[in-house]
């Protein structure tokens, strides 16, 4: 299940974040967190499988209908459709975080005393 999945993904970037977060360095931290959000969307893209599933649930978290539609038409790949608007606008930072997502900044500058 994604909860479940979200779980496990937060107990591994802790425990990153408690070995690699002491690194002065960064640069590569946002790029890391726009990679997993993006991933995150990938797979609950995924998971809603069918197209009259993924328009329901688009249009549930806010999406609007045009745009609901043609991308779960697409026959693009997960990771392509992942980046589009109608599933960013849905399945924004917010929604990610109300699910459990944790976010690599915000840890990162907690490590360092900025937060």
């Amino acid at each position: 299940s994604m909860a479940y999945r979200l779980y496990k993904l937060v107990q591994y970037v802790r425990g990153w974040m408690g070995y690699f977060g002491i690194s002065e360095y960064y640069r590569p931290i946002p790029g890391l967190d726009q990679w997993l959000r993006r991933r995150i969307r990938m797979c609950y893209w995924k998971r809603w499988r069918k197209t009259r599933t993924k328009v329901r649930n688009l249009l549930s978290l806010g999406t609007s209908k045009r745009h609901a539609i043609f991308t779960a038409l697409s026959s693009k790949s997960y990771w392509h459709l992942s980046k589009t608007l109608a599933t960013q606008t849905g399945m924004t930072n917010a929604w990610l975080k109300s699910q459990g997502l944790i976010n690599i900044r915000m840890l990162w500058m907690k490590a360092h005393g900025y937060a």
